[in-house]
């Protein structure tokens, strides 16, 4: 081992996917003892980056060196056995065992006979080491994101890890738990552990790492101290350009106007969490923000709504008509659109083009001869104008999408529903995932529908574009409304101790 070498140096990396470089020679190191966070635009290259230095995928050229010396590492186990660790967006625990028994599953050389006491012992010594508060005899599906989120840290620890690679960690946490992630970093960082942070974030970056590295068009663009950066000057490597000032115009909406959508009491039941006695308005002109943290019925909420899941009781009415018993086909002819939380797989067809899924999401506008025709001009019409709508030009029209990024998947869906003028929008976490100019250009285009006089019910876990954004924020807990705050007046730590319990 190289004492003066970087923990994980990346020198040349190239990775190709046909005729897409999403890699381009980039050279990146991480050092023991410090927090590297990885900024860049969707498509910059920084996941795809990341996955090879964790093995995930093999690059096309370039050379990967732990501790100076050259590595080979053909998947995510031998990065494992190298000390590198990576964790993703999403947890991968089985929600039945708990988690000593997830843990158990994770650690090289698993007995027959696992000694969960053992490992308990583990998790409660890390635990008090690294602040994650964990308690190893619960099971996975009783944790909240932000407890499974510290759960994944545990088994990077546990199976040796000291390069740590976080995949935007803070999507799903909420204000307390963000702040608490970053005193995690700290410690981790002053144990010798190298720590790389991709984030969208910039003042999460500026707040928690000592470098700052940005991407863009697959390439790497900067790499400055955290003390020499700003997020202007950021803002420049990751896109050469600053975003569009946005004017936030509040409109103020009659006390008589009769409701878009009106829930009285209802009830449904979902995969995970059965909403009660929800009572919620949406009137034509405004943004009425859900927060809350993951899993609290959120998805369940939507659903309802939409008539993907059937209510339990209560009333749902849609521009002054009794939609309870709706069907989903009605609800969107009625002008009803929607942004699912999971686009890719909730929404599209991932081996379609853009076209193809743009024509399927409304069968009855492009539809000619009797459903034996599509109106091709139509269909691309339309999508080059809700894409033009979020900045977005020159986009792949013909490409499946599955080969997208995360984050151009969500600038698709979002331009489609957009260009179906609705009445009503329901958008599940519409920014998650977007870079700086894209995410502003999405959040303009909500103001415009609300100007529009359209209603929006924006669920959102970043609070600070729920307090920008909407007109009214409504706390979502267990499946119940649990509280309503006015964003003029409330601090993102009010709506977080709403959400975990905190205050009534």
């Amino acid at each position: 081992m190289n004492a003066a070498a970087p923990a994980l140096e990346l020198r040349g990396i190239t990775k190709r996917f046909g005729d897409l470089v999403a890699n381009n020679r980039v050279d990146l190191a991480v050092r023991s003892g410090e927090v590297l966070a990885l900024l860049g635009e969707n498509g910059a290259g920084k996941s795809t980056l990341m996955k090879i230095a964790y093995g995930f995928l093999r690059a096309d050229a370039g050379t990967t060196l732990r501790d100076g010396t050259p590595v080979r590492i053909a998947s995510p186990q031998q990065a494992r056995r190298l000390g590198i660790g990576m964790l993703f967006q999403q947890a991968t625990l089985i929600p039945a065992f708990t988690v000593a028994e997830n843990l158990a599953l994770y650690l090289p050389g698993l007995p027959a006979l696992v000694d969960t006491g053992a490992i308990g012992a583990q998790v409660r010594d890390l635990s008090g080491r690294y602040g994650l508060a964990i308690d190893p005899g619960r099971r996975a599906g009783e944790l909240s994101a932000g407890e499974q989120q510290r759960v994944e840290v545990v088994k990077l620890l546990l199976a040796g890890s000291r390069v740590l690679i976080f995949d935007e960690p803070t999507s799903v946490l909420v204000p307390q738990e963000i702040t608490a992630l970053f005193a995690v970093f700290e410690r981790l960082r002053a144990d010798g552990h190298a720590i790389v942070f991709i984030t969208h974030k910039l003042a999460e970056a500026l707040a928690c790492a000592q470098r700052v590295a940005v991407m863009r068009a697959g390439r790497l663009t900067g790499l400055l101290a955290a003390s020499d950066a700003s997020e202007e000057r950021l803002i420049a490597l990751m896109f050469a350009s600053a975003p569009p000032a946005r004017p936030v115009r509040r409109v103020r909406v009659g006390a008589a106007a009769v409701p878009l959508l009106e829930l009285r009491r209802l009830g449904a039941i979902g995969a995970r969490v059965r909403l009660t006695d929800v009572d919620l308005q949406v009137r034509a002109g405004e943004i009425v923000g859900i927060a809350g943290v993951a899993g609290n019925g959120q998805r369940e909420l939507a659903d309802a709504i939409l008539g993907i899941a059937p209510t339990v009781g209560g009333t749902k009415r849609l521009f002054g008509e009794d939609a309870t018993a709706w069907s989903i086909a009605r609800i969107r002819a009625a002008g009803v659109a929607s942004i699912p939380e999971n686009p890719l797989g909730l929404a599209l067809a991932p081996r379609l083009t853009l076209e193809e899924n743009m024509a399927l999401g409304d069968l009855d506008r492009y539809t000619r001869r009797g459903g034996f025709a599509i109106d091709w001009p139509a269909v691309r019409n339309d999508l080059v104008r809700g894409l033009e709508r979020i900045d977005v030009r020159d986009a792949p029209l013909e490409r499946p999408i599955a080969t997208l990024s995360g984050g151009n998947v969500q600038r698709f869906v979002f331009a489609r529903e957009l260009a179906r003028d609705p009445k009503l929008l329901i958008a599940l976490y519409p920014t998650r995932g977007l870079d700086v100019l894209t995410a502003a250009a999405a959040q303009g285009e909500l103001l415009g529908a609300r100007d529009r006089r359209a209603g929006v019910l924006l669920f959102s876990q970043d609070l600070a574009e729920l307090l920008t954004l909407a007109d009214r924020i409504l706390v979502l807990r267990d499946g119940r409304i649990v509280g309503a705050v006015a964003p003029s007046t409330a601090t993102p730590y009010d709506i977080g101790r709403l959400m975990t319990g905190a205050a009534a």
